[in-house]
């Protein structure tokens, strides 16, 4: 179990580290354009600010176990990032619902998906290391 959830915990650090890199280091409308449409409904603060969360649960995703420095913060960060994963879900279904009201077809329904394994994912390594 410990490697499975070492497994999942390396791939959640690795897709947050780039997600939390490109809120950061980009403007929402270039962000939007490279498909991270969940973005849109948020103003640029909002979007800074959950990078910067993401970034932070990384490190606790990673560092605390190696280190044997407080370990707890390994499921805490976990928790943070299924919290994360509950607002883009809500974020996308909303724009999934627009679009299927608005008759256009969207790529929304793969993104909804992707953040409900990505949720199960944070919800596993949250509910595994507590």
């Amino acid at each position: 179990m410990n490697a499975a959830l070492w497994t999942v915990q390396i791939l959640l650090a690795v897709l947050f580290l780039v997600s939390g890199t490109l809120k950061v280091s980009m403007r929402k409308d270039r962000l939007i354009a490279t498909g991270q449409t969940g973005v849109a409904p948020f103003p640029p603060a909002v979007i800074k600010a959950t990078a910067v969360c993401e970034l932070l649960a990384v490190a606790g995703l990673i560092l605390p176990r190696p280190t044997g420095v407080a370990p707890q913060l390994t499921p805490l960060a976990a928790a943070g990032l299924a919290i994360v994963m509950v607002g883009a879900l809500m974020s996308h279904s909303s724009l999934l619902r627009a679009d299927r009201a608005a008759g256009r077809g969207s790529r929304e329904a793969v993104n909804v998906a992707a953040n409900v394994v990505i949720l199960a994912l944070c919800v596993l390594v949250a509910v595994g290391r507590f």
